[in-house]
């Protein structure tokens, strides 16, 4: 007998291996990423509208737009990826080759593949030869689109794109959508079928970003932690080719902070510069297992200091929140912190604070403690048989709330992955938010999971013989 009183065959809802199988499978991939690299104005999201069938990005670039990194889910001939956009900015000409060649490094970082656009037309100009040269050296796949080749005729200028050295232009015309079908095709036959960038544990040290707002004491913070002792890794394996990855050594065991260099660089004149702080902030995270999200104590929290937590969250990484400048926090201010926490950070409470000085050392030394703390709850797996007897008791005392007449039941649930723990939960109806939220609550209380984002996916599943409703 359920619950409300009424008789349910059990046997018209069980679930197959194949089934429980194909939903693990589905919460645990995570679809490649297939980066859009080339300079302003030869045509990046105009490709990108045409390869997702409908106007998302930007087309005009301009002069002054910065924006965060945009990635959109796509799919190609039944392949799912996710398409990443960097266009969106029109630095002057001093610094264009520069940040262009910086796109081609941040895409090296958190693609899988990479689709470099050039304007056949106007021809491989400097800019272009830099970013060539860096992708060369990326080890990814990297397509060249020979874009603006709007007729045969123009299709010998898409020849003369070999001397970039990136083997053949693919001709197209991203505005009238000739050539776009072919150039995809050779893209996603060679895409992996899960990202290989998805954060897994690779051995060798714990990768860990460092990320905030600009002039909120990242660079003191390294300074302070590294003391002289900073290394930089350059060309390993499985790393890009920019030196950017610092090893250093804390309570006696080594960490690596990453896409560092990138976060130290000095902010230049060239209006890109902005756009790229905030891609290199997503690289830094997307390359890490655990982020230290640094937040100045002495002002106001920020809607910036906002993305960057949300930054954290959707990537799946494990979160340390570090408030720095505590030398300049008096006991006003920590009253007022303590509201705007309370306010503003109420949906994180799981994230370990630590309140810190990078400029007087004070405290520092708790950082180690909570990172470790993090990394474990997003390492940490519950075995099948605790979380169902878990769950069983969870909705005995508080069952999901009814909708359309019907109360949804939970009727089997299996942890799909670890890094972030992400949960899949089958059940005979729609569970709403709320619920989700506070079955996260209670897996937190119950296992800990301090320190790490959780995910729950939840799969209907239809009654045997009845019909599925759309």
């Amino acid at each position: 007998m359920s619950d409300d009183g009424t008789w349910v065959d059990e046997s018209d809802w069980e679930i197959g291996e194949d089934e429980i199988s194909e939903a693990v499978e589905e919460a645990a991939a995570a679809p490649p990423v297939v980066a859009v690299v080339g300079r302003p104005n030869v045509g990046k999201s105009t490709l990108v509208n045409r390869i997702l069938g409908r106007r998302e990005a930007v087309v005009q670039d301009v002069p002054g737009v910065t924006r965060d990194r945009v990635s959109y889910d796509a799919s190609w001939s039944g392949r799912r990826f996710v398409l990443q956009d960097t266009g969106g900015w029109e630095p002057d000409a001093k610094g264009l080759q520069q940040l262009v060649a910086e796109q081609a490094s941040v895409a090296m970082r958190t693609a899988d593949a990479i689709i470099f656009v050039v304007d056949a037309v106007v021809g491989a100009t400097s800019a272009d030869e830099a970013a060539a040269k860096l992708l060369q050296r990326s080890g990814k796949p990297v397509y060249l689109a020979a874009n603006k080749v709007d007729t045969e005729r123009v299709e010998s200028d898409a020849a003369a794109l070999w001397s970039l050295g990136l083997g053949e232009p693919h001709p197209i015309s991203a505005m009238h959508g000739r050539g776009v079908a072919d150039l995809l095709d050779t893209v996603t036959e060679s895409l992996p079928e899960v990202s290989a960038l998805a954060a897994g544990r690779s051995g060798g040290p714990r990768r860990v970003a460092l990320v905030g707002k600009p002039n909120v004491g990242k660079s003191s913070l390294l300074n302070r932690l590294s003391g002289d002792q900073r290394s930089v890794v350059h060309d390993e394996a499985g790393t890009t080719v920019d030196p950017v990855d610092s090893l250093i050594e804390m309570d006696g065991k080594l960490w690596r902070f990453v896409d560092t260099a990138g976060l130290r660089r000095k902010v230049g004149q060239a209006q890109g510069h902005e756009f790229y702080a905030s891609v290199r902030t997503h690289g830094a995270i997307d390359a890490a297992e655990v982020a230290i999200v640094l937040i100045d104590a002495s002002q106001p929290l920020t809607e910036q200091d906002q993305r960057v937590l949300s930054m954290v969250i959707e990537a799946g990484r494990a979160l340390v929140i570090a408030f720095n400048k505590w030398d300049l926090v008096d006991e006003d201010r920590r009253y007022l912190l303590e509201r705007e926490i309370d306010r503003e950070l109420v949906q994180l409470q799981w994230a370990p604070r630590v309140n810190i000085s990078a400029k007087t050392g004070r405290a520092v030394q708790k950082l180690v403690p909570a990172l470790e703390k993090s990394l474990e709850s997003w390492d940490t797996r519950v075995s099948t048989g605790r979380l169902n007897t878990f769950l069983k008791e969870v909705v005995a005392a508080h069952p999901p709330p009814v909708r359309g007449g019907r109360q949804p039941r939970i009727l089997f649930a299996t942890q799909a992955t670890a890094r972030p723990p992400t949960f899949v939960l089958f059940t005979t109806g729609f569970l709403e938010a709320g619920y989700r939220r506070f079955l996260e609550r209670r897996l937190r209380e119950t296992f800990g999971f301090e320190g790490t984002p959780i995910r729950i996916n939840v799969r209907v599943r239809e009654k045997r013989g009845a019909k599925k409703s759309r």
